[in-house]
This record gives C-alpha cells, structure tokens and sequence, in this order.
C-alpha cells in the first residue's frame, strides 16, 4: 500500500505519517530518514523528529541519495521522511545532471513500494505562496511538483495535512 501524505511546513504532516505507521506491525517497521544535516538547523529539526518517534519501535535508515541505492527489506513498512529533502540531496549532486529527476525519483519509489507492505512518503505542499524564485528554485519546485503528481496518481490513498487536520484527498 502505498500513502502519500502532503502538507505545508509546520502542517503536521510527519506527526500523521507517523500516526500512520503506528498501525502497521511493530515488526518490520522502517524510517527512512533522507534530512541531511547540512547546518545548526537541519540538527535540530532531526533532533526534533528522533525525539517524536522515540519509543513507537522504528529502525532508522539514513539515505540521502537514490532510494535504489537504499537496503530495505522485503515485506517491511517504511516512513520516508521526506520527499522534499530527499529531491535537495540528488537535485544538486553533480552526478544527477542530466537526468530526469522526476522520473528517476518516482522509478526509485516505485522499486521501494513494491518491496514494501506499506510506504508512507511525506512531501512538501511548497506551490501555494504565488511567488517567483531564482532559476534553481522553481527547476527544483517543477521536479518536485511533478513527482508529487506522479506519486499521487500511484498512490493508494492520498492525504492532505491542513493545520494538523487530515483532509482525504484518495
């Protein structure tokens, strides 16, 4: 089964991916952690999120490329947290340049998906704000909207975090 949960920053959407998961068996049960700590505030914000999950029985995987790259078990239940840092990671390492991102990133998930009984992929909602950015940004938001499509239309359900409330969108 695969879920995609998608909101803004600060919406509550780990907290649900991880309510998520809570109902998957304790056994099996993966987080895939893609935040690299680049600074003083990526830290913290990892910090934060060791500390919500402490105690509800996950194993930690740290992968900050190409999920394919990834070893995670068959039939296991996997958190990935989160779309948006994992695409920071690959979208600027040279030796992506060239690819198709989009593609390559949805064909990694879809290769996890089918060695899992449950993926739950967390994602930014970044499009709402109207604004223009530099060139880099809005080729880094293209890639991401466009993964977050593919995703949702592969997805099994699709959930929408508004303020800390679940909005079913699939």
């Amino acid at each position: 089964m695969l879920h995609l949960v998608i909101g803004g920053n600060g919406s509550g959407k780990s907290a649900y991916g991880e309510k998520l998961m809570m109902e998957e068996p304790e056994d099996g049960r993966i987080y895939l952690a893609t935040m690299r700590p680049w600074d003083e505030e990526g830290r913290e914000k990892i910090e934060k999120h060791q500390s919500m999950r402490s105690g509800k029985g996950f194993v930690t995987m740290e992968c900050y490329g190409r999920l394919r790259d990834c070893p995670v078990p068959w039939g296991s239940s996997v958190l990935l947290e989160c779309m948006g840092n994992l695409l920071t990671n690959v979208f600027f390492d040279r030796q992506y340049v060239g690819m198709d991102m989009a593609q390559v990133l949805t064909d990694d998930i879809m290769e996890v998906d089918n060695r899992t009984r449950t993926l739950v992929i967390v994602t930014n909602d970044i499009f709402g704000d109207g604004l223009f950015y530099g060139v880099d940004t809005e080729a880094y938001r293209a890639v991401l909207g466009q993964v977050n499509k593919n995703l949702a239309r592969a997805a099994d359900h699709v959930t929408e975090v508004v303020y800390g409330v679940p909005l079913k969108i699939k």
